[in-house]
């Protein structure tokens, strides 16, 4: 198995939420960089993101996936409780929790 660089996540946290996403459609994902976030601030930026890693064969899927994720993260929504805008990748209202679905 070969592995290659799909993604460059800018935190822990998203690169986490990323390889969840993968790996519910089946596709196995390696994350490398995680150690070095201790060094923020000592490193710069790009040294330290948290990369994901999958199969070759399954490059081709993995990146649709996440220009999938990525157009979504950039299509904002209105809350139909509150009247708040919300950014495409947020499930909940962040201002009264009302669920996306019951928009």
């Amino acid at each position: 198995m070969s592995w290659v660089q799909v993604y460059s996540a800018s935190n822990s946290l998203e690169a986490h939420s990323l390889k969840g996403m993968l790996e519910s459609i089946g596709i196995e994902v390696v994350l490398k960089g995680e150690s070095l976030s201790s060094a923020t601030g000592e490193l710069p930026s790009d040294a330290i993101a948290v990369t994901l890693w999958v199969d070759d064969m399954r490059e081709q899927q993995a990146r649709q996936a996440l220009n999938d994720y990525e157009a979504q993260a950039e299509q904002v929504w209105f809350c139909h409780a509150c009247g708040e805008e919300n950014v495409g990748s947020f499930e909940i209202c962040w201002q009264c929790s009302t669920p996306r679905s019951e928009r």
